[in-house]
């Protein structure tokens, strides 16, 4: 009740529009449903899909990365929050396939939501981190997008596994793993975006706090270091002192949104 409050007075004050539990997909019977949020204006906008985390096990669209979407809105991207197939019920590849059709439908319905189909991206943090920066490097045709912003992602599983030196929760209810093996390995290798990096990758934006216990920082850094290797565009914001969790970067003062912001409309200009 709350977010929808602080949503619909953000609407209300921007006059702009707020649509919510709008169903884009419904695989295997399972019913879907995103929020947007489109801008005062004629647009077409630049537009986000935001992809939550929860270790690919809970949350939803109104949790975890609610952080973005008052300055998204004020910015003038119109901006899409989505759900999508939950661990253990619904293994990989589900919540791939789920926000790839997400990002079909938005370009299906841009002229209805004042977006520009060449000017989208996709941002989600931890689980939602590591489902964009995937989904980033498979993107093609209908599923093509124009940056990708992975906050504080496990890009690599196998480096994420190996760190805490475990399979833990989310990996097996991912995944239904129960034991490291060689088969295992393999499983991880070919659900990580580091797999599949290419040169002609859209832009990447990194965001990934210095002090995180959950996904190292690491993820992040060797990440950008394997995309510029390969010449292909990666961006890094580091939050020092950052822990795990976008919550709790207000306490530092952070201006991340502020460079998020920057960068995405130099980036989808």
């Amino acid at each position: 009740m709350r977010y929808l409050l602080c949503l619909l007075a953000l609407a209300f004050t921007a006059r702009a529009e707020l649509k919510t539990d709008i169903e884009f997909a419904k695989p295997g019977g399972v019913s879907l449903t995103l929020d947007a949020f489109v801008p005062e204006g004629k647009g077409p906008f630049p537009a986000c899909i935001l992809v939550h985390g929860g270790g690919f096990t809970k949350g939803d669209k109104t949790s975890f990365i609610k952080p973005l979407f008052e300055p998204l809105g004020k910015a003038g991207f119109t901006w899409f929050t989505i759900n999508y197939r939950l661990a253990p019920t619904n293994r990989f590849p589900a919540n791939i396939e789920d926000t790839e059709a997400a990002i079909r439908w938005v370009k299906a319905h841009a002229k209805e939501f004042k977006v520009d189909p060449k000017r989208i991206a996709i941002i989600g943090e931890s689980a939602g981190g590591h489902i964009v920066s995937l989904v980033g490097v498979r993107a093609k045709g209908e599923t093509s997008v124009a940056a990708v912003v992975p906050i504080y992602a496990p890009h690599d599983l196998e480096f994420q596994v190996k760190a805490r030196n475990a399979l833990g929760p989310s990996m097996t209810a991912l995944f239904g793993l129960t034991e490291l093996n060689d088969a295992a390995w393999k499983v991880l290798r070919d659900a990580s975006s580091t797999s599949y990096l290419r040169k002609d990758l859209p832009p990447y934006l990194l965001i990934h706090g210095d002090k995180d216990a959950q996904v190292p920082y690491e993820q992040s850094v060797k990440f950008q270091e394997k995309m510029k290797a390969i010449g292909a565009r990666c961006d890094f914001i580091t939050i020092k002192d950052g822990g795990h969790g976008m919550g709790g970067w207000a306490k530092l003062n952070s201006d991340y949104q502020e460079q998020l912001i920057a960068w995405l409309k130099q980036t989808l200009k």
